[in-house]
C-alpha cells in the first residue's frame, strides 16, 4: 500500500493539467501514487501521456460535466494509500513537495486526520506568491492536537488541497464532504477531525483563474455563502471556540461579498438579508465587535439595515472618487475633443448594416478578416464594409475599398456605431464595448510560441506589454475564430475570457482548397517563376530576442548549391519592413526573389512547391496544401527558452528539420523533402493542425457571425481524407 494517494481531479482548464503532471512527472514518488480522475476528453489525453504502460499515473476517465465532487470521489475510490491529497487539475504542486507530504504523513500518530500545509498563489499576472497562512502554522507547530486546542486554524484558506486527509477519515466523512462547494469541504474537514497536524511548508499552489474567464455567480451561488456558514456553524455547537472563530469568519466573507458587488439589486437585497438573519440568529452570546469602520458595518448589517448600508457604502465611494478625480481629469485635458466625438457617436443606434474591418495593426485588406468581408459581400450584401486603414497604406487599397484613417472623424463615428467589428489583432484600448456590437477575434496564427498572459513568463517577449490593458481587450471579444482543436485551448489559456470559439477553420485558408491551377499559373507568372521551376518559399519569424532581422541562413551560397532549376523566393517577417530589408542587395537576382512585400502571403504558397521555415505559423497554413515542409531550426533552444513555446516542435515537425545549413541544403538537394518518411510526418501534421480547415471557414463565420445561424445549420466540416486541397504547381502548369 502506498503511503500517499495524490488525486489530480477536474478538465484541463486553459492546459494547467500539462504543468502539473510534468511536475510530478519530473519528481517521482517512491512512496506515493497519482490518480488523475480526468473530466472530459482533454484532461483524458493529457493524462494518458503522462502515463505509460506500467507508469505511476492511473487515469479514471469521466464524461465532459462532472463535477469537482464526483471526480475526487472517483479518484478516491481507485486510491490505494493511506493518505489522500486531492489536487486540482488547474492547481499546482511545487517541486518536491509530494515527497515531503508522504515522509510528513508517515510519520503521524494513527489519530490524526488531516495534515494541514502551507501554500502559494498565483494569478494570470503573479506566481508564487506566499499565502497569509504562513504565520498561523508556524504558530502552531508540527505537534498535532484537537481543533478545539487551536481553532485560529480555521482561518486558514479554506483550501482542500491545503488539507492532506487520511484515507479512513475521508470514508468515513466521505458523504458530508463529497460537495462542489470546496471551501465547505475544506472547512468541514477541519471541523470533523479528532486530530489535526501542521507542516508549516508550502505544499500546492493555488492558481487562482480570472473571474472573466468563468460563469457568473447565480443567485442561488451568492446565497449558498450564508448557506454554507451556517451548516458548518451546526457542526460547532458545544464548541464555542470554533464557533466563535467560524462566526466572524461568516460576517467577514458576507460583507466581503455584498462589497465586490456586481449583484443585481433584488439579488443584492435579499443576499444581505439572509447574511443579516444568519448574523443574528448564529452570534455569540456575549460577542464584541470590533472597532471603527468594521464595527459600523457589522452594526447596520445586525440591524439589516440595508439602505443604511447603502448609504454608507456611497459616502466611502464618493470620498475616494473625489481623490482619484483630480488626477483623472489631468490625463482627460488632452484627449477631451477626441472622447467628446467619440462620446457622441456612441450615444446613436448601433447600424446593424455597418462592419468594421481591421488586420495587422491597420496595414490593408488582409488575412482572415479579408476573406470574412469577401465572403460577406457575396452572402450579406446589405451589410457595408469599412477598412481601417493607416494614411499610408490607404493608397495600396483595393479600387473602391471603403476606408477610415485611424484619429479621423469618420474613424470613431464607424467605431461607435458599427453592429460588426472584425480585427486579426486588437483594436485599440479607447474602444468602448457596445452591448449591442459584436467584436470578432480572427487571429492570424496558429500558436507554437506562447501568446498572450502566457508571455508573462519570458521577459524577452514581454518586454514592453501591458497584460492588464490586454486582458481589457479581450474582454470584448464576442467570437474567437480558430483552426484547430490545438489552437481554441491554448487560446483559452492565453486570452481567458467568455468569448465563444468559432471552431469552424481560419477564413484566410479556404484559398489553398478553392483556387484553381490557372490561379497558380496566374501567380507563377507575375513572380516570373518559368514552367518547371521548383520554387523554394524561405519565410523565417522573428526573434524577441533580437533587435532586427539577422540573416540564418547564406541565401546566395543556398541558390547556388541548389542550381538553375530552383527559386528562392524569400520573405521577411513584416515587423522588419521590405525598405529596411537585408535582402535589398539580392532582389531579382534570377534565383532569389525577395517576396517580403508581397501581398497576399497566400498567393505565395500556392506558388510555392515547398516551404522552409522556422517556428513561422505559416507552416500550419501551408500544411493545408499537403506539400512539402522543411524546418530549420539552427537555434531552437534559444527561441524555446526566450519565448516560449506549446509544443516541442522538433518532436512534432511538419517534414524534415535541420540545425545547420548544410543539413538543409543536403534536404532540398536529395528527395528527403519530399520522401514517404517526410508525407508521413505531414499527414500527422496535418491531421492535427487543419482540423477544422476545408475551403469554407469564412461561410461558416459569416452565416453563424453576421446572419445569426445555428451552429447545426453551418455545413460540416469535411473529414480530412474527403479534401481537395489546390493543385501543385507542377500539375498546373503540365
Amino acid at each position: 500500500m502506498a503511503e500517499l494517494s495524490v488525486v489530480v481531479h477536474g478538465p484541463n482548464v486553459q492546459d494547467h493539467l500539462t504543468e502539473l503532471l510534468d511536475s510530478l512527472a519530473a519528481h517521482p514518488l517512491p512512496d506515493a501514487e497519482v490518480i488523475v480522475a480526468a473530466v472530459g476528453d482533454w484532461a483524458r489525453e493529457t493524462a494518458e501521456r503522462h502515463a505509460p504502460d506500467g507508469g505511476a499515473v492511473d487515469v479514471v476517465p469521466l464524461p465532459d460535466g462532472t463535477g469537482d465532487a464526483e471526480a475526487r470521489a472517483a479518484g478516491a475510490a481507485r486510491a490505494s494509500g493511506r493518505w489522500l491529497h486531492f489536487v486540482h487539475a488547474k492547481d499546482g504542486l511545487p517541486a518536491g513537495t509530494p515527497r515531503m507530504v508522504a515522509e510528513r504523513v508517515a510519520e503521524l500518530p494513527g489519530e490524526v486526520d488531516v495534515l494541514l500545509v502551507d501554500h502559494v498563489r498565483s494569478t494570470w499576472h503573479t506566481s508564487g506568491l506566499p499565502s497569509p497562512d504562513g504565520p498561523l502554522l508556524a504558530r502552531a507547530g508540527r505537534a498535532d492536537a484537537p481543533l478545539d486546542d487551536c481553532s485560529p486554524l480555521l482561518r486558514l484558506t479554506p483550501l482542500l488541497g491545503t488539507r492532506v486527509l487520511r484515507a479512513d477519515f475521508w470514508r468515513a466523512h466521505e458523504a458530508r464532504l463529497t460537495t462542489d462547494d470546496e471551501p465547505y469541504a475544506a472547512l468541514a474537514a477541519l471541523l470533523l477531525a479528532d486530530r489535526v497536524a501542521c507542516l508549516p511548508h508550502v505544499a500546492y499552489e493555488d492558481r487562482r483563474l480570472r473571474p472573466a474567464s468563468l460563469p457568473p455567480a447565480t443567485p442561488e451561488q451568492r446565497y449558498g455563502l450564508v448557506e454554507r456558514y451556517e451548516s458548518l456553524l451546526d457542526l460547532t455547537l458545544d464548541r464555542r471556540t470554533a464557533h466563535t472563530v467560524l462566526y466572524d469568519l461568516m460576517v467577514r466573507d458576507c460583507l466581503r461579498t455584498f462589497a465586490r458587488g456586481g449583484m443585481e439589486e433584488e439579488v443584492a437585497r435579499e443576499f444581505f438579508r439572509r447574511a443579516s438573519l444568519a448574523a443574528l440568529r448564529r452570534r455569540p452570546e456575549g460577542h464584541r465587535r470590533p472597532g471603527g469602520l468594521e464595527g459600523v458595518r457589522r452594526s447596520l448589517l445586525e440591524e439589516g439595515a440595508y439602505a443604511k448600508y447603502r448609504a454608507f457604502q456611497a459616502v466611502n465611494r464618493t470620498r475616494r472618487t473625489a481623490k482619484s478625480a483630480v488626477r483623472a481629469r489631468k490625463r482627460q485635458v488632452g484627449a477631451r475633443l477626441r472622447d467628446h466625438q467619440y462620446r457622441r457617436a456612441l450615444g446613436r443606434p448601433v447600424n446593424p448594416h455597418l462592419a468594421v474591418f481591421a488586420a495587422y495593426w491597420n496595414r490593408g485588406v488582409a488575412c482572415n478578416p479579408a476573406a470574412i468581408a469577401a465572403k460577406l459581400a457575396e452572402l450579406a450584401p446589405q451589410i457595408h464594409a469599412v477598412w481601417v486603414v493607416t494614411e499610408e497604406n490607404a493608397a495600396l487599397l483595393p479600387t473602391g475599398t471603403d476606408h477610415v484613417v485611424p484619429g479621423s472623424r469618420r474613424y470613431w463615428e464607424v467605431l461607435a456605431t458599427a453592429k460588426y467589428l472584425v480585427n486579426n489583432v486588437n483594436f485599440e484600448n479607447a474602444v468602448v464595448k457596445r452591448p449591442d456590437a459584436i467584436h470578432v477575434q480572427t487571429h492570424h496564427g496558429t500558436p507554437l510560441k506562447r501568446m498572450g498572459i502566457d508571455q508573462m513568463a519570458f521577459p524577452a517577449a514581454a518586454q514592453g506589454l501591458d497584460f492588464k490593458a490586454l486582458l481589457e481587450r479581450i474582454d470584448r471579444w464576442d467570437f474567437s475564430v480558430s483552426a484547430n482543436s490545438h489552437t481554441t485551448r491554448m487560446w483559452e489559456r492565453a486570452y481567458p475570457s467568455r468569448y465563444v470559439s468559432l471552431d469552424h477553420g481560419y477564413p484566410r485558408n479556404d484559398v489553398y482548397y478553392t483556387a484553381g491551377a490557372g490561379d497558380i499559373r496566374t501567380v507563377r507568372d507575375r513572380l516570373g517563376i518559368a514552367p518547371g521551376r521548383r520554387a523554394v518559399l524561405y519565410a523565417p519569424t522573428h526573434r524577441d530576442y533580437e533587435a532586427g532581422w539577422t540573416p540564418r541562413l547564406d541565401l546566395a551560397a543556398l541558390a547556388d548549391r541548389l542550381g538553375d532549376d530552383t527559386v528562392l523566393l524569400v520573405r521577411g517577417h513584416y515587423f522588419y519592413g521590405g525598405a529596411a530589408s537585408p535582402l535589398t542587395n539580392l532582389r531579382r537576382t534570377g534565383r532569389i526573389i525577395d517576396v517580403s512585400s508581397y501581398d497576399p502571403v497566400e498567393e505565395l504558397c500556392l506558388a510555392a512547391d515547398v516551404l522552409v521555415t522556422d517556428y513561422s505559423s505559416i507552416m500550419f497554413d501551408y500544411a493545408n496544401l499537403d506539400r512539402p515542409i522543411v524546418i530549420h531550426a539552427d537555434d531552437w533552444e534559444t527561441y524555446r527558452t526566450t519565448r516560449g513555446v506549446y509544443f516541442d516542435l522538433m518532436a512534432e515537425a511538419p517534414g524534415p528539420v535541420a540545425r545547420t545549413q548544410q543539413e538543409l541544403t543536403e534536404i532540398l538537394t536529395t528527395d528527403a523533402w519530399r520522401d514517404e518518411s517526410a508525407a508521413k510526418t505531414r499527414a500527422v501534421f496535418r491531421r492535427r493542425f487543419c482540423e477544422y480547415d476545408d475551403g469554407r471557414a469564412a461561410e461558416r463565420v459569416v452565416r453563424r457571425v453576421f446572419l445569426g445561424q445555428d451552429e447545426r445549420d453551418l455545413p460540416p466540416v469535411l473529414p480530412i481524407e474527403e479534401r481537395t486541397p489546390a493543385p501543385t504547381p507542377q500539375e498546373a502548369t503540365a
